[in-house]
């Protein structure tokens, strides 16, 4: 490690750990005035020389981001801080975010240096595949053998590309025969499965002459499907050969399905194929001709061999049957799906509406009334059919105060809370994140809970949304934030504000600094062009697209370009939905192909997996959220109008339902509070 003197600024650290040793007195600054000391004692440690931080640091001694001001003090300046002072600071910290930041970038840079010995006395276990790259090469230094399946396995088979660190690690295993011929070419088929054919080409690098070649002819036709696979009928009849062929008119299809049916009938007669290539080009065009909906997509399904088959396809011969209207033959499709893909409740439902399509009136309506018992987009719509209440079984929280005050005196989740308090939303969930990991399930729920009357609702949506022991808790999974503001500017679009919820629900999870990869912003999502043209419309102020992560500003143009959206299909939130998620053109296209069918089976025939769920959970999330808004609910079917017919959002006197838990449905009591609350 790069050492650099440590006088001045190790008399610094010792100076703030002696002011933190001092027990906080009664005339201690309030929590607000801590706030500003700790802005000014940053800003100070950035922009003042020596120890002018400190005056402002007096009062923080039992601040919970006081480690904070000292990391700011350890990595001031363009040299990184010495062995001696990282390892004061890890002593000072032990056991939190702040010190694994800093061991982390310690250990990086002993790895850099080569310095195994002090990389190995530093070490602490890390989920950076970087740094247990780095572990297993201290541990060659000192004379240890890494085995593969013990040791390498989880760091080699990854399809994305290797970290600098990793590579000498997987030299030496290849030297010394740790890593062989076998394992390189499954992470090479992984990666090319993965469509990464930067990886395939890397990886071809650890084998011969032969076998780079070989990888890189895949790592091609990954990379250039129509291209390569126009000169491979004058290839050689290789395995390799085959591979390459084979991930090509894979990755083909997915592009141009068309063109890879074409080039299959030209190349599949000249090759030997073993079964694994043939089914998983029979595999590909079959799923790729289906999601394009092409004339000969049924024929396809039916003929593909059943070793084959997988659940991609079994789907989709259930979505081309449903999409022509043949019910006898998406009953039958829904008949040869998996036991695990049966036991969905979509199936199930489907199933149900086959069975009432071809007058099983009874089993449809056993299995309709199965199906009605769940608290979701399929069970609502079943519950709709045989006119039965919606199913919600919430479970409740009893407040407790003595579990409240330990949960928020736990060191990790007291600094995640006061990082959200200062609005360095980034920072706090990463100290959340740290301390979850550090609690027990109950706490966890506890914390969500906790959370969440502290307006923090992602965290509590996110915590109690993932496990089915914590999906009742719907107060915190559904918050009825921003109540007035999102009312107001709901009503005032023309919109139903249960709709409205259910939208920045499913776009943010009420992540208000939320920014997507197709550079959407905030709570509703919106894009920066889309805010501008909304905003001139309505006549108000834009300036620049961060002011979307203003939770208000953005509901305000959330609204009305949800409003809008619903205008250019007569009114309908579940197709307004659908072009919110996957853009008006792509909508129209599947409108002019598939326009005649009803609401829900055309949903389950939308080609976009995201925007097919999404249209779902956007409607079920509407269902939850005007129950908790109103006690009862508008039906699920009302929301759902036919293609083409007018929708008005539903007003005053608009017929509604109960909901109740039905008899027998098992509801998991509330989780009590944890006894204690871990330490950190």
């Amino acid at each position: 490690m790069t050492c650099r003197p440590t006088g001045a600024w190790r008399a610094a650290l010792i100076s703030a750990a002696a002011l933190a040793a001092i027990p906080a007195t009664t005339g201690a600054a309030d929590r607000e005035q801590q706030r500003s000391q700790f802005r000014q004692a940053l800003e100070a440690v950035a922009r003042q020389p020596g120890d002018a931080w400190k005056r402002h640091a007096i009062d923080l001694a039992d601040y919970p981001l006081l480690p904070y001001v000292e990391l700011a003090v350890l990595e001031r300046g363009k040299a990184p801080p010495a062995r001696a002072d990282v390892e004061a600071f890890l002593a000072r910290w032990p056991d939190t975010l702040v010190a694994r930041g800093v061991r982390e970038k310690a250990l990086r840079r002993l790895a850099e240096a080569g310095d195994w010995a002090n990389l190995r006395r530093l070490w602490q276990d890390s989920a950076s595949r970087d740094l247990r790259c780095a572990w297993q090469r201290a541990r060659i230094d000192a004379g240890e053998k890494p085995g593969y399946a013990s040791d390498l396995a989880d760091l080699w088979m990854q399809p994305r590309a290797t970290p600098a660190l990793c590579e000498p690690l997987f030299v030496w295993a290849r030297t010394n025969g740790v890593l062989g011929d076998a394992e390189v070419w499954a992470r090479i088929e992984a990666a090319a499965a993965a469509a990464n054919p930067e990886t395939v080409a890397a990886i071809g690098r650890h084998l011969d002459a032969a076998g780079k070649a070989a990888a890189d002819r895949i790592a091609a036709a990954v990379r250039d499907p129509a291209g390569v696979l126009a000169q491979a009928g004058n290839w050689p009849d290789t395995a390799r050969t085959r591979d390459a062929i084979s991930f090509g008119l894979m990755r083909l299809a997915r592009r141009d399905s068309a063109t890879a049916e074409t080039r299959w009938a030209a190349l599949g007669a000249k090759f030997q194929w073993d079964p694994a290539q043939k089914q998983r080009i029979l595999n590909a065009i079959a799923v790729y001709r289906s999601t394009a909906y092409s004339a000969d997509a049924l024929a396809r399904l039916k003929a593909l061999p059943a070793a084959a088959a997988d659940d991609s396809s079994r789907e989709w011969h259930v979505r081309v049957a449903l999409a022509t209207g043949d019910w006898n033959e998406t009953l039958a499709a829904l008949d040869a799906m998996s036991e695990t893909q049966k036991a969905d409740e979509r199936w199930r439902y489907l199933r149900a509406r086959m069975l009432d399509k071809l007058g099983r009136k009874t089993e449809a309506g056993a299995l309709f009334a199965e199906v009605a018992r769940e608290a979701n987009f399929h069970g609502f719509l079943a519950a709709d059919w045989i006119g039965a209440d919606y199913a919600i079984c919430p479970n409740v929280y009893a407040a407790d105060r003595e579990a409240e005050k330990r949960i928020l005196d736990q060191p990790d989740l007291a600094r995640a809370f006061e990082w959200h308090e200062l609005g360095r939303l980034d920072d706090a969930r990463r100290e959340w994140d740290f301390a979850m990991a550090k609690l027990e399930p109950a706490e966890r729920r506890l914390a969500a809970d906790v959370a969440y009357r502290r307006h923090w609702y992602d965290r509590a949506v996110f915590l109690l949304s993932a496990a089915e022991e914590t999906r009742r808790y719907y107060e915190q999974r559904f918050p009825i934030g921003m109540k007035a503001h999102v009312t107001r500017e709901a009503r005032s679009a023309g919109i139903d504000p249960a709709w409205a919820y259910a939208i920045i629900r499913a776009e943010s999870a009420w992540m208000s600094d939320a920014r997507s990869h197709a550079d959407a912003y905030g709570l509703m999502q919106l894009l920066p062009g889309v805010a501008k043209q909304v905003a001139q419309r309505a006549k108000l102020a834009y300036a620049k697209p961060s002011d979307l992560f203003n939770p208000d500003y953005n509901v305000q143009l959330g609204t009305r370009f949800l409003a809008q959206m619903a205008g250019q299909y007569s009114g309908s939130p579940w197709l307004a939905s659908a072009a919110y998620n996957a853009g008006g053109a792509p909508v129209k296209r599947w409108l002019d192909a598939r326009g005649q069918l009803e609401p829900d089976f055309f949903i389950e025939t939308i080609p976009y997996k995201e925007t097919r769920e999404y249209v779902a959970r956007v409607l079920a999330f509407s269902v939850i959220y005007d129950w908790r808004l109103n006690d009862t609910v508008i039906p699920l079917a009302a929301r759902l109008p036919k293609i083409g017919q007018a929708y008005q959002p539903p007003k005053g006197d608009a017929q509604r339902k109960k909901v109740a838990c039905p008899a027998g449905v098992a509801d998991a009591p509330a989780a009590p509070p944890p006894a204690h609350a871990t330490g950190g």
